[in-house]
């Protein structure tokens, strides 16, 4: 009797470690939706930051330290986006599973080449990185590439469902290719990098740094001398400022979004640059 007891409850354990789910937490949402795709039902997932929220300046909350505590797997950035707030969140949380190197750290950067590595970097450049450009999520290419990596984490983590994993970064693999003939517009940096479109005035001066009357001025003029159509805002950016210029010039407002959900539609990362190339596409006309 005692001995079917035992065999009993071994089974009862490897039935309840067979159905858990990865505890997965991602700094961000764009990083967050990638997850999803990859894990579907098999994880379950905190996203710190909102969507509509500057990923520079996240207000950190005592439940971010719970969830990356419990955390089997963080996906972060790794090019100093979150350098203001993660770092004291993660010594707080002392989770080894989580550190650098352990296969429950995917950083988003990995094998990334960055774009605007700057020269060098001081206070008086604004919020520059000095690692590059770490808005690089809006490249599907690169998209891809973070997915994989995260597959990988989870098939590591969670051996019984790897082929799940996989099929799904299969998936999500093939959506991107199929649609990449479809978009050939842009939002930022990365986006209009692999698409060939050249973005080169800023509302800002300089990364973070509120506009002066005479930086507007400036970039009124510019705008008119290259007739551009489109003034790209994200949520946590001032809209009055960007309608004051697309006024001034002729050109429309577009509400974009680095993040899926920043927007409504864009729940997911392809209808993301799905909503994006339309809104873009119809302001060029």
């Amino acid at each position: 009797m005692k001995r079917i007891v035992l065999i009993l409850f071994a089974f009862f354990l490897c039935a309840c470690s067979a159905n858990a789910k990865l505890n997965v937490v991602a700094t961000l949402p764009d990083f967050g939706s990638l997850a999803r795709e990859i894990g579907g039902d098999k994880i379950d997932i905190v996203v710190l930051a909102k969507a509509t929220e500057d990923p520079h300046f996240v207000d950190a909350r005592p439940s971010f330290v719970v969830s990356l505590r419990n955390a089997d797997v963080l996906i972060d950035g790794g090019a100093e986006l979150e350098l203001g707030w993660l770092p004291p969140l993660l010594q707080n949380a002392r989770n080894p599973k989580i550190e650098l190197g352990k296969p429950g750290r995917v950083q988003a950067a990995q094998g990334i080449r960055l774009m605007n590595v700057p020269t060098n970097v001081t206070r008086a450049a604004g919020d520059v990185h000095a690692l590059g450009n770490p808005h690089f999520t809006v490249d599907p290419i690169i998209a891809k590439a973070i997915a994989q990596h995260i597959a990988q984490s989870f098939a590591t983590l969670d051996p019984a469902n790897a082929a799940f994993y996989e099929s799904n970064y299969k998936k999500f693999e093939a959506t991107i290719n199929a649609k990449l003939q479809e978009w050939g517009a842009a939002m930022l940096p990365y986006f209009a990098h692999r698409f060939g479109v050249s973005i080169d005035i800023f509302l800002e001066p300089k990364p973070g740094i509120p506009p002066s009357p005479s930086h507007l001025t400036e970039v009124i003029a510019q705008m008119k001398a290259q007739h551009v159509k489109a003034v790209i805002v994200e949520p946590y950016h001032d809209r009055r400022i960007a309608e004051k210029v697309a006024n001034a010039t002729g050109a429309k407002v577009v509400e974009f979004s680095q993040f899926p959900g920043g927007i409504p539609g864009t729940d997911t990362y392809p209808k993301l640059i799905d909503t994006l190339v339309s809104r873009l596409a119809a302001a060029l006309k």
